[in-house]
């Protein structure tokens, strides 16, 4: 920090202080001018006359006033101004104790609105100009009488320009907090999207390819001692979700450790065209799956492809794991329209124990990606036992400022 700057927050520190420095200046400048006799060609003659007793009152009366301008500032512009006409009446014309009521109207001006300082302006202005003219023992038209009028008027549009040019620059830094707290906030939002985001892939990548892990090994060690072949079936199916499961985390684990904006995958994010792939890995875990209406949903965009497919991914691990033995499943995925709709159907019975419906990370995961995307998720038991899950995707998307994605 300058000593400059040092020097403005001490004298911020004390405006008192500073008042009371100000207070003196004028009255310096007051009580100097009352011993200046102007002449022509731009020359003053210094101890041709001196001040009465009566102005060198006014004088310091109207300087002492100014010492509390700050605290109250038209009762001091009131005081400055009646000191001032009643030099202007009384005592010498040329003695300058409109000085400090200059002083007084320009505080005022800078510290209330535009209004009130054009008011007050004006009176002080029109008050004092009237008393030096009408009332004092000067022609109408000297130059002590012009000035009165001259630096009445400077004061009020000075204040009201310091007004003016600090609205301003408390205006600038409002909108710059306020820039600056939507940017944390934006910030902080993006955040918290994008550990929902990672969450829940996590949680679909994890729960699917544990929940296929888990059944294969049940199978392992169930036909190990009698039938050893479909053990080795099994067991190569759980190395195989295993490196599945592998592949994937690494693949989501290194986008988060790179820094910066991460590189593109090295391969495509998964969608309906591995549908097939995805019923292969349940049908060979145990669970039959049919698939219904499946090949009318082409060329969808990204995010909505992507979401349908987790949708399914996530509704047959559910089945999987809750739906019971002997549980089979539908998957339909039809175009409706400017939509898609999903649709995972079960007949399970469900296993003892199994969570309520509504329950867990899955449902909710499948429910923010749909309301992601603006569509409706539909999820519940069904009439004749088993379960239902029903989502609505737009094809078109629209972001938060009303415009097509």
């Amino acid at each position: 920090m300058s000593t400059l700057e040092r020097a403005r927050c001490s004298l911020r520190a004390h405006p008192l202080a500073l008042d009371a420095a100000l207070a003196a200046g004028v009255l310096v400048c007051m009580v100097a001018g009352s011993f200046v006799v102007p002449r022509r060609e731009n020359a003053v003659t210094w101890g041709v006359r001196v001040p009465d007793p009566l102005s060198l009152l006014l004088m310091l009366v109207g300087a002492a006033a100014l010492a509390l301008r700050r605290r109250n500032p038209k009762a001091v512009l009131a005081l400055t101004g009646t000191v001032s006409v009643v030099e202007c009446v009384t005592g010498d014309p040329r003695a300058p104790v409109a000085m400090s009521a200059v002083v007084a109207l320009y505080t005022v001006a800078s510290t209330t609105d535009r209004a009130n300082a054009w008011r007050l302006g004006l009176l002080t202005m029109t008050v004092l100009t009237a008393a030096a003219v009408f009332a004092g023992p000067l022609p109408w038209y000297a130059q002590e009488n012009l000035g009165v009028l001259a630096w009445t008027g400077i004061g009020a549009t000075a204040g009201d320009a310091v007004r003016s040019r600090r609205a301003v620059v408390q205006a600038m830094r409002d909108r710059a907090e306020r820039a600056e707290r939507t940017r944390e906030e934006e910030a902080r939002r993006r955040v918290a999207e994008e550990r929902l985001r990672i969450a829940r892939d996590l949680h679909d990548v994890v729960a699917h390819h544990i929940a296929l892990v888990n059944v294969q090994a049940g199978v392992a060690a169930h036909v190990m001692d009698k039938r050893p072949d479909q053990a080795k079936e099994a067991l190569a199916h759980v190395r195989e979700a295993g490196r599945s499961a592998l592949n994937e985390l690494r693949a989501t684990v290194g986008l988060l450790r790179q820094c910066g904006d991460p590189e593109a995958p090295t391969e495509p994010a998964p969608g309906l065209d591995r549908l097939e792939d995805l019923l292969t890995t349940f049908r060979s875990a145990g669970l039959p799956v049919r698939a219904a209406g499946a090949d009318g949903a082409g060329g969808l965009p990204a995010a909505v492809d992507l979401a349908a497919y987790r949708i399914v991914q996530e509704a047959l691990t559910n089945v999987q794991k809750h739906a019971g033995p002997g549980a089979g499943a539908e998957v339909s995925v039809v175009r409706a329209g400017p939509d898609v709709e999903v649709t995972v159907l079960d007949d399970g019975l469900g296993r003892p124990g199994a969570p309520e419906a509504g329950g867990g990370h899955g449902l909710l995961g499948m429910r923010e990606r749909v309301t992601a995307l603006g569509g409706t998720l539909t999820t519940g038991p069904r009439p004749g036992g088993g379960f239902r899950v029903h989502a609505i995707l737009p094809v078109q998307t629209v972001t938060a400022q009303g415009e097509p994605a």
